[in-house]
Protein backbone atom coordinates (compact mmCIF):
# COMPACT_ATOMS: atom_id res chain seq x y z
CA UNK A 1 0.00 0.00 0.00
CA UNK A 2 1.25 3.66 -1.05
CA UNK A 3 -0.26 6.78 0.93
CA UNK A 4 0.28 9.97 -1.13
CA UNK A 5 -0.09 12.96 -0.20
CA UNK A 6 1.35 15.66 -2.39
CA UNK A 7 -1.65 18.38 -3.13
CA UNK A 8 -0.23 20.59 -6.14
CA UNK A 9 3.84 19.82 -5.93
CA UNK A 10 5.05 20.47 -9.55
CA UNK A 11 7.74 18.34 -11.24
CA UNK A 12 10.93 20.03 -12.46
CA UNK A 13 14.09 18.86 -12.85
CA UNK A 14 15.60 16.64 -15.35
CA UNK A 15 15.65 12.82 -15.64
CA UNK A 16 16.77 9.93 -17.88
CA UNK A 17 13.78 7.20 -18.00
CA UNK A 18 14.76 3.83 -17.73
CA UNK A 19 15.51 1.62 -20.77
CA UNK A 20 12.36 0.86 -23.01
CA UNK A 21 10.78 -2.72 -21.95
CA UNK A 22 9.71 -3.68 -25.48
CA UNK A 23 12.97 -3.16 -27.02
CA UNK A 24 14.67 -5.01 -23.84
CA UNK A 25 12.41 -8.12 -23.96
CA UNK A 26 13.29 -7.86 -27.94
CA UNK A 27 17.16 -7.62 -27.39
CA UNK A 28 17.14 -10.44 -25.40
CA UNK A 29 15.39 -13.01 -27.63
CA UNK A 30 16.79 -12.09 -30.87
CA UNK A 31 20.46 -11.84 -29.29
CA UNK A 32 19.47 -15.41 -27.94
CA UNK A 33 18.18 -17.03 -31.10
CA UNK A 34 21.69 -15.63 -32.40
CA UNK A 35 24.91 -16.99 -32.90
CA UNK A 36 27.42 -15.18 -30.88
CA UNK A 37 27.83 -12.90 -28.10
CA UNK A 38 25.57 -9.63 -27.81
CA UNK A 39 26.17 -6.84 -25.23
CA UNK A 40 22.84 -4.69 -24.31
CA UNK A 41 23.57 -1.89 -22.44
CA UNK A 42 20.37 0.23 -20.43
CA UNK A 43 18.53 -3.25 -20.49
CA UNK A 44 15.41 -3.08 -18.37
CA UNK A 45 15.95 -5.00 -15.52
CA UNK A 46 12.15 -5.32 -14.52
CA UNK A 47 9.37 -8.30 -13.42
CA UNK A 48 8.48 -8.53 -17.34
CA UNK A 49 12.28 -8.77 -18.52
CA UNK A 50 13.52 -11.05 -16.19
CA UNK A 51 10.33 -13.67 -17.05
CA UNK A 52 12.08 -13.33 -20.52
CA UNK A 53 15.26 -13.75 -19.15
CA UNK A 54 14.28 -16.79 -17.25
CA UNK A 55 12.81 -18.39 -20.54
CA UNK A 56 15.38 -18.04 -22.83
CA UNK A 57 18.16 -19.17 -19.63
CA UNK A 58 16.49 -22.52 -19.47
CA UNK A 59 16.33 -23.06 -23.08
CA UNK A 60 19.65 -22.75 -23.41
CA UNK A 61 21.31 -18.92 -23.64
CA UNK A 62 23.66 -17.74 -21.41
CA UNK A 63 22.95 -14.56 -19.60
CA UNK A 64 24.95 -12.59 -17.03
CA UNK A 65 23.63 -8.87 -15.75
CA UNK A 66 26.45 -6.43 -15.07
CA UNK A 67 24.48 -2.91 -13.58
CA UNK A 68 22.19 -2.25 -16.22
CA UNK A 69 24.23 -4.04 -19.00
CA UNK A 70 23.49 -7.18 -20.16
CA UNK A 71 25.91 -10.22 -22.26
CA UNK A 72 24.17 -12.90 -24.18
CA UNK A 73 26.15 -15.85 -25.74
CA UNK A 74 24.34 -18.32 -27.56
CA UNK A 75 24.15 -20.96 -30.13
CA UNK A 76 21.71 -20.02 -32.11
CA UNK A 77 17.79 -21.74 -32.11
CA UNK A 78 18.72 -24.87 -33.57
CA UNK A 79 20.90 -25.45 -30.12
CA UNK A 80 18.09 -24.56 -27.64
CA UNK A 81 16.94 -27.85 -25.41
CA UNK A 82 13.85 -28.87 -24.35
CA UNK A 83 12.82 -27.18 -21.19
CA UNK A 84 12.44 -30.01 -18.02
CA UNK A 85 9.38 -27.73 -16.33
CA UNK A 86 6.73 -25.51 -17.52
CA UNK A 87 8.25 -21.42 -19.27
CA UNK A 88 6.77 -19.14 -16.35
CA UNK A 89 5.73 -15.96 -18.04
CA UNK A 90 4.42 -14.47 -15.16
CA UNK A 91 2.59 -11.13 -16.19
CA UNK A 92 4.65 -11.15 -19.21
CA UNK A 93 2.37 -10.97 -22.45
CA UNK A 94 4.87 -10.00 -24.57
CA UNK A 95 7.24 -12.82 -23.56
CA UNK A 96 4.55 -15.52 -23.70
CA UNK A 97 3.52 -14.53 -27.29
CA UNK A 98 6.90 -13.81 -28.51
CA UNK A 99 7.83 -16.78 -27.47
CA UNK A 100 5.21 -18.81 -28.81
CA UNK A 101 6.58 -17.97 -32.27
CA UNK A 102 10.27 -18.93 -31.93
CA UNK A 103 9.16 -22.42 -29.63
CA UNK A 104 6.57 -23.50 -32.77
CA UNK A 105 9.59 -24.20 -34.67
CA UNK A 106 11.52 -26.16 -32.30
CA UNK A 107 11.93 -30.05 -32.42
CA UNK A 108 10.91 -30.60 -28.70
CA UNK A 109 7.57 -29.88 -26.26
CA UNK A 110 7.51 -26.73 -23.68
CA UNK A 111 3.97 -25.82 -21.82
CA UNK A 112 4.41 -22.10 -21.07
CA UNK A 113 1.87 -20.81 -17.67
CA UNK A 114 1.96 -17.35 -16.22
CA UNK A 115 0.31 -15.83 -13.06
CA UNK A 116 -3.30 -15.07 -12.74
CA UNK A 117 -3.78 -11.96 -14.65
CA UNK A 118 -1.89 -13.52 -18.09
CA UNK A 119 -3.66 -16.87 -17.92
CA UNK A 120 -6.83 -14.94 -18.39
CA UNK A 121 -5.62 -12.81 -21.21
CA UNK A 122 -6.37 -13.98 -25.20
CA UNK A 123 -3.69 -16.42 -26.83
CA UNK A 124 -6.15 -17.31 -30.17
CA UNK A 125 -4.28 -14.29 -31.65
CA UNK A 126 -1.17 -16.15 -31.68
CA UNK A 127 -2.22 -19.79 -31.58
CA UNK A 128 -4.22 -19.27 -34.88
CA UNK A 129 -2.09 -18.09 -37.23
CA UNK A 130 0.75 -20.35 -35.99
CA UNK A 131 -1.34 -23.21 -36.45
CA UNK A 132 -1.73 -22.39 -40.39
CA UNK A 133 1.86 -22.38 -40.23
CA UNK A 134 1.97 -25.66 -39.17
CA UNK A 135 1.95 -25.52 -35.17
CA UNK A 136 0.89 -28.03 -32.81
CA UNK A 137 -0.35 -25.81 -29.68
CA UNK A 138 -2.82 -27.40 -27.29
CA UNK A 139 -4.91 -25.17 -25.07
CA UNK A 140 -8.01 -25.95 -22.99
CA UNK A 141 -9.62 -22.29 -23.56
CA UNK A 142 -6.78 -20.60 -25.77
CA UNK A 143 -5.08 -19.10 -22.92
CA UNK A 144 -2.20 -19.81 -20.93
CA UNK A 145 -1.19 -22.86 -19.94
CA UNK A 146 -0.34 -23.75 -23.57
CA UNK A 147 1.86 -26.52 -24.92
CA UNK A 148 3.73 -26.46 -28.24
CA UNK A 149 4.67 -29.28 -29.73
CA UNK A 150 7.22 -28.22 -32.07
CA UNK A 151 6.54 -28.89 -35.54
CA UNK A 152 7.95 -28.48 -39.10
CA UNK A 153 6.54 -25.28 -40.43
CA UNK A 154 5.72 -23.14 -43.72
CA UNK A 155 5.22 -19.39 -44.33
CA UNK A 156 2.54 -17.76 -45.10
CA UNK A 157 0.35 -14.81 -46.03
CA UNK A 158 -1.35 -13.21 -43.08
CA UNK A 159 -3.57 -9.98 -42.45
CA UNK A 160 -4.00 -8.97 -38.39
CA UNK A 161 -7.16 -9.51 -37.36
CA UNK A 162 -6.35 -6.85 -34.73
CA UNK A 163 -3.37 -4.26 -34.01
CA UNK A 164 -0.68 -5.96 -32.01
CA UNK A 165 2.99 -5.48 -32.64
CA UNK A 166 3.04 -8.62 -30.42
CA UNK A 167 1.12 -10.70 -32.74
CA UNK A 168 2.75 -9.47 -35.55
CA UNK A 169 6.35 -10.17 -34.11
CA UNK A 170 5.11 -14.07 -32.97
CA UNK A 171 4.42 -15.06 -36.65
CA UNK A 172 7.61 -12.64 -38.09
CA UNK A 173 9.91 -14.57 -35.52
CA UNK A 174 7.98 -17.74 -36.83
CA UNK A 175 8.53 -17.03 -40.29
CA UNK A 176 12.08 -16.76 -39.79
CA UNK A 177 12.24 -20.16 -38.48
CA UNK A 178 10.16 -21.39 -41.35
CA UNK A 179 10.11 -22.75 -44.77
CA UNK A 180 9.44 -20.35 -47.37
CA UNK A 181 7.85 -16.90 -47.42
CA UNK A 182 6.18 -15.24 -44.62
CA UNK A 183 3.84 -12.29 -45.27
CA UNK A 184 2.43 -9.78 -42.65
CA UNK A 185 -0.26 -7.55 -43.66
CA UNK A 186 -1.45 -4.88 -40.82
CA UNK A 187 -4.70 -2.60 -41.13
CA UNK A 188 -2.91 0.63 -38.55
CA UNK A 189 0.56 0.24 -38.23
CA UNK A 190 2.02 -0.66 -35.06
CA UNK A 191 5.07 -0.45 -32.77
CA UNK A 192 7.86 -1.26 -35.50
CA UNK A 193 10.88 -2.12 -32.85
CA UNK A 194 11.04 -5.67 -34.28
CA UNK A 195 11.33 -4.77 -37.70
CA UNK A 196 13.99 -2.25 -36.69
CA UNK A 197 16.45 -4.57 -34.55
CA UNK A 198 15.98 -7.84 -37.10
CA UNK A 199 18.50 -6.62 -39.55
CA UNK A 200 21.04 -5.72 -36.93
CA UNK A 201 21.25 -9.82 -36.43
CA UNK A 202 21.66 -10.11 -40.07
CA UNK A 203 18.52 -11.27 -41.07
CA UNK A 204 16.81 -10.33 -43.75
CA UNK A 205 13.49 -8.54 -43.26
CA UNK A 206 11.49 -6.27 -46.26
CA UNK A 207 8.75 -3.63 -45.08
CA UNK A 208 6.73 -1.76 -47.58
CA UNK A 209 3.86 0.45 -45.49
CA UNK A 210 1.59 -2.20 -43.54
CA UNK A 211 3.67 -5.63 -45.06
CA UNK A 212 6.25 -6.95 -43.93
CA UNK A 213 8.03 -10.23 -45.24
CA UNK A 214 10.86 -12.34 -44.00
CA UNK A 215 12.12 -15.93 -46.13
CA UNK A 216 13.00 -18.59 -44.18
CA UNK A 217 14.80 -20.89 -42.57
CA UNK A 218 17.51 -18.16 -41.65
CA UNK A 219 20.20 -18.44 -39.20
CA UNK A 220 20.70 -14.47 -37.01
CA UNK A 221 24.64 -13.75 -36.27
CA UNK A 222 25.08 -11.90 -32.90
CA UNK A 223 24.56 -7.81 -32.99
CA UNK A 224 27.82 -7.12 -30.88
CA UNK A 225 26.83 -4.23 -28.97
CA UNK A 226 22.93 -2.43 -28.47
CA UNK A 227 21.64 0.42 -26.47
CA UNK A 228 18.49 0.55 -25.32
CA UNK A 229 16.32 3.66 -25.68
CA UNK A 230 14.51 5.26 -22.56
CA UNK A 231 10.62 4.07 -22.77
CA UNK A 232 8.33 6.86 -23.83
CA UNK A 233 6.04 4.79 -21.75
CA UNK A 234 7.59 5.52 -19.01
CA UNK A 235 8.28 9.09 -19.85
CA UNK A 236 4.57 9.33 -20.40
CA UNK A 237 3.96 9.74 -16.97
CA UNK A 238 6.06 12.55 -16.09
CA UNK A 239 4.94 14.02 -19.13
CA UNK A 240 0.89 14.08 -18.33
CA UNK A 241 2.14 15.05 -14.55
CA UNK A 242 4.07 18.03 -15.71
CA UNK A 243 1.14 18.87 -17.94
CA UNK A 244 -1.60 18.52 -15.24
CA UNK A 245 0.31 19.88 -12.37
CA UNK A 246 0.75 23.85 -11.83
CA UNK A 247 4.36 24.86 -11.78
CA UNK A 248 5.76 21.54 -13.86
CA UNK A 249 8.42 22.41 -15.65
CA UNK A 250 10.90 18.59 -16.78
CA UNK A 251 13.48 17.63 -19.02
CA UNK A 252 13.67 14.44 -20.19
CA UNK A 253 16.89 13.31 -21.56
CA UNK A 254 17.69 10.37 -24.22
CA UNK A 255 14.24 8.96 -24.85
CA UNK A 256 13.04 6.60 -27.48
CA UNK A 257 11.51 8.35 -30.37
CA UNK A 258 10.15 5.78 -32.68
CA UNK A 259 7.56 7.36 -34.90
CA UNK A 260 5.40 4.28 -33.64
CA UNK A 261 5.08 5.55 -30.08
CA UNK A 262 4.78 8.79 -29.89
CA UNK A 263 0.86 9.36 -30.39
CA UNK A 264 0.48 10.52 -27.20
CA UNK A 265 2.50 13.35 -27.33
CA UNK A 266 1.19 14.41 -30.64
CA UNK A 267 -2.17 13.26 -29.08
CA UNK A 268 -1.34 16.61 -26.29
CA UNK A 269 0.36 18.84 -28.54
CA UNK A 270 -2.79 18.89 -30.16
CA UNK A 271 -4.89 19.90 -27.23
CA UNK A 272 -2.51 22.60 -26.81
CA UNK A 273 0.21 20.97 -24.42
CA UNK A 274 3.46 22.81 -23.86
CA UNK A 275 5.54 20.25 -24.95
CA UNK A 276 9.15 20.36 -27.42
CA UNK A 277 10.58 17.28 -28.72
CA UNK A 278 14.13 17.18 -30.07
CA UNK A 279 15.59 13.98 -32.17
CA UNK A 280 19.66 14.49 -31.27
CA UNK A 281 20.80 10.64 -31.80
CA UNK A 282 20.23 7.50 -33.35
CA UNK A 283 20.89 3.81 -31.78
CA UNK A 284 20.47 1.69 -34.56
CA UNK A 285 17.65 2.48 -36.36
CA UNK A 286 15.84 4.14 -33.38
CA UNK A 287 15.44 7.82 -32.69
CA UNK A 288 16.21 9.14 -29.61
CA UNK A 289 16.41 12.42 -28.41
CA UNK A 290 14.95 15.47 -25.73
CA UNK A 291 11.32 16.12 -24.63
CA UNK A 292 10.96 19.34 -22.49
CA UNK A 293 7.29 19.40 -20.78
CA UNK A 294 5.51 22.39 -18.75
CA UNK A 295 2.30 23.42 -17.07
CA UNK A 296 -0.34 23.56 -19.94
CA UNK A 297 -3.10 25.20 -18.41
CA UNK A 298 -5.31 25.68 -21.83
CA UNK A 299 -6.17 22.23 -22.60
CA UNK A 300 -8.73 21.43 -25.43
CA UNK A 301 -10.09 18.37 -26.35
CA UNK A 302 -8.86 16.68 -29.70
CA UNK A 303 -10.76 13.62 -31.63
CA UNK A 304 -8.76 10.48 -31.75
CA UNK A 305 -8.31 8.51 -34.94
CA UNK A 306 -8.53 4.70 -34.66
CA UNK A 307 -4.96 4.39 -36.51
CA UNK A 308 -3.63 6.35 -34.03
CA UNK A 309 -4.76 4.53 -31.70
CA UNK A 310 -1.79 1.75 -31.68
CA UNK A 311 0.15 4.20 -31.10
CA UNK A 312 -0.58 5.43 -27.52
CA UNK A 313 -1.80 1.98 -26.60
CA UNK A 314 -0.07 1.61 -23.16
CA UNK A 315 -0.86 5.60 -22.57
CA UNK A 316 -4.40 5.70 -22.41
CA UNK A 317 -5.23 5.60 -18.84
CA UNK A 318 -2.83 8.71 -18.65
CA UNK A 319 -5.14 10.90 -21.45
CA UNK A 320 -7.50 10.00 -19.72
CA UNK A 321 -6.55 11.29 -16.67
CA UNK A 322 -5.21 14.37 -18.62
CA UNK A 323 -8.62 14.79 -20.30
CA UNK A 324 -9.95 14.99 -16.72
CA UNK A 325 -8.43 18.74 -16.67
CA UNK A 326 -9.73 19.42 -20.03
CA UNK A 327 -12.68 21.72 -20.01
CA UNK A 328 -15.99 19.72 -21.54
CA UNK A 329 -16.35 16.21 -22.92
CA UNK A 330 -13.70 14.35 -24.10
CA UNK A 331 -13.91 10.89 -25.99
CA UNK A 332 -11.43 8.50 -26.55
CA UNK A 333 -12.66 5.86 -29.17
CA UNK A 334 -11.36 2.57 -30.54
CA UNK A 335 -9.74 1.29 -27.20
CA UNK A 336 -11.37 -2.26 -27.20
CA UNK A 337 -8.25 -3.72 -27.40
CA UNK A 338 -7.94 -2.52 -23.82
CA UNK A 339 -10.02 -5.04 -22.12
CA UNK A 340 -7.45 -7.21 -22.86
CA UNK A 341 -4.90 -6.05 -21.35
CA UNK A 342 -3.57 -6.83 -17.30
CA UNK A 343 -7.14 -6.63 -16.43
CA UNK A 344 -10.07 -4.88 -18.01
CA UNK A 345 -8.16 -1.51 -18.62
CA UNK A 346 -11.45 0.26 -20.18
CA UNK A 347 -13.31 -0.23 -16.78
CA UNK A 348 -10.16 -0.01 -14.59
CA UNK A 349 -9.69 3.55 -15.93
CA UNK A 350 -13.83 4.23 -15.35
CA UNK A 351 -13.63 2.83 -11.81
CA UNK A 352 -9.94 5.08 -11.21
CA UNK A 353 -11.10 8.34 -11.97
CA UNK A 354 -15.05 8.09 -10.86
CA UNK A 355 -13.47 7.20 -7.79
CA UNK A 356 -11.32 10.24 -7.74
CA UNK A 357 -14.78 12.44 -8.35
CA UNK A 358 -14.40 12.64 -12.20
CA UNK A 359 -17.69 11.90 -13.99
CA UNK A 360 -16.72 9.16 -16.45
CA UNK A 361 -18.78 6.48 -18.63
CA UNK A 362 -17.62 3.78 -21.42
CA UNK A 363 -19.19 1.56 -23.95
CA UNK A 364 -17.81 -1.41 -25.32
CA UNK A 365 -14.56 0.70 -27.41
CA UNK A 366 -14.67 4.53 -25.64
CA UNK A 367 -14.40 6.34 -22.77
CA UNK A 368 -15.67 9.73 -22.17
CA UNK A 369 -14.75 12.10 -19.88
CA UNK A 370 -16.05 14.88 -18.57
CA UNK A 371 -14.11 18.12 -17.52
CA UNK A 372 -12.85 20.30 -15.61
CA UNK A 373 -12.81 17.85 -12.67
CA UNK A 374 -10.90 18.31 -9.24
CA UNK A 375 -9.49 15.05 -7.95
CA UNK A 376 -10.77 14.47 -4.43
CA UNK A 377 -8.31 11.42 -3.41
CA UNK A 378 -9.11 8.61 -1.95
CA UNK A 379 -8.25 5.17 -2.33
CA UNK A 380 -7.54 3.31 -6.05
CA UNK A 381 -8.05 -0.31 -6.52
CA UNK A 382 -4.85 -1.18 -8.77
CA UNK A 383 -6.38 -4.39 -10.12
CA UNK A 384 -2.64 -5.27 -10.08
CA UNK A 385 -2.53 -3.41 -13.42
CA UNK A 386 0.84 -1.78 -13.22
CA UNK A 387 -0.11 1.55 -15.16
CA UNK A 388 -2.99 2.16 -13.52
CA UNK A 389 -1.04 2.32 -9.96
CA UNK A 390 1.24 4.38 -11.98
CA UNK A 391 -1.80 6.64 -13.31
CA UNK A 392 -3.02 6.99 -9.29
CA UNK A 393 0.28 7.82 -8.81
CA UNK A 394 0.29 10.96 -11.19
CA UNK A 395 -3.43 12.10 -10.38
CA UNK A 396 -2.18 12.51 -6.75
CA UNK A 397 -0.02 15.42 -7.84
CA UNK A 398 -3.31 16.99 -8.49
CA UNK A 399 -5.98 15.53 -5.60
CA UNK A 400 -7.20 17.64 -3.30
CA UNK A 401 -6.47 14.91 -0.04
CA UNK A 402 -4.54 11.90 0.80
CA UNK A 403 -4.99 9.12 -2.45
CA UNK A 404 -3.80 5.43 -1.21
CA UNK A 405 -2.67 3.40 -3.92
CA UNK A 406 -3.43 -0.38 -2.91
CA UNK A 407 -0.78 -2.34 -4.52
CA UNK A 408 2.16 -0.55 -5.20
CA UNK A 409 4.43 -3.64 -5.90
CA UNK A 410 2.95 -4.29 -9.18
CA UNK A 411 4.44 -0.84 -10.63
CA UNK A 412 7.39 -3.58 -10.81
CA UNK A 413 6.48 -5.50 -13.47
CA UNK A 414 7.27 -2.08 -16.02
CA UNK A 415 9.12 0.93 -14.07
CA UNK A 416 11.13 -0.66 -10.88
CA UNK A 417 12.44 2.99 -9.89
CA UNK A 418 8.95 4.91 -10.81
CA UNK A 419 8.92 6.18 -6.90
CA UNK A 420 12.24 6.84 -6.87
CA UNK A 421 12.16 9.01 -10.11
CA UNK A 422 9.03 10.65 -8.24
CA UNK A 423 10.97 11.85 -5.70
CA UNK A 424 13.65 13.13 -7.86
CA UNK A 425 11.30 15.38 -9.96
CA UNK A 426 9.15 16.44 -6.85
CA UNK A 427 12.04 17.46 -4.70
Amino acid sequence: MKILNQRQQPLTGTLQVPGDKSISHRAIMFASIAQGETTIENMLLSEDCYRTMDAFRTLGTEITINDHNVKVTSDGWKSFKRPDHPLYMGNSGTTARLITGILAALPFQTVLTGDESLTKRPMNRVIDPLSQMGAMIESANHKLPITIKGSHLSGITYRLPVDSAQVKSAIILAGLLSDGETVVHQDNITRDHTERMLPAFETDIFTDGSMIKVKGPQSLYAANNLKVPGDISSAAFWIAGAVITPGSKITLNDVGLNPTRTGFIEILKRMNARINIETTHHEGSEPIGTIEVEYSPDLTPTTINREEVATFIDEIPLLALVASQVEGEFTIQHIEELRYKETDRVQAIVDTLSSLGVTVSSRENDVTIRGKASLKGGKINSRGDHRIAMMGAIASLICESTLEIDDEECIQISYPGFWEDMDTLRN
